[in-house]
């Protein structure tokens, strides 16, 4: 019988992404976590360890639209391309924090490489 709950299984999902991408100052590792309401993402250099730009369905400008999830996190991808733009960056790793590739995680990338990012 399987005794691990849904988040330890995410855990070790997490740490295997990790194992292998890793954020630089030129080509830094895009961080997604979805929580139930909101999705937060992170522009991460893993080399010194410090976060370059950051962006939320939290923000105010987004969180005052009446817009479902998916799009919030479509606008999100977006709002995170343009401050990469204003850092010159132009190329990421994206890290999907152990979540499936789907729904608004996908979102958020859709709206990050409409923004001007590759990855």
């Amino acid at each position: 019988m399987n005794t691990k709950s849904k988040l330890e299984k995410r855990q070790k999902i997490r740490y295997r992404i990790r194992k292998k991408i890793a954020g630089t100052a030129q080509k830094p590792r895009l961080a997604v976590f979805r929580s139930n309401s909101d999705i937060y993402v992170q522009l991460i250099d893993d080399e010194n360890g410090v976060t370059l730009a950051a962006a939320s369905s939290r923000d105010k400008d987004i969180a005052a639209q009446k817009i479902t999830k998916v799009e919030k996190s479509k606008l999100v991808g977006q709002v995170i391309a343009r401050k990469a733009k204003d850092l010159n960056i132009t190329t990421i790793v994206f890290d999907r924090g152990g979540n499936l590739y789907h729904g608004r995680v996908q979102s958020v990338a859709e709206g990050a490489r409409e923004g001007g990012l590759q990855f």
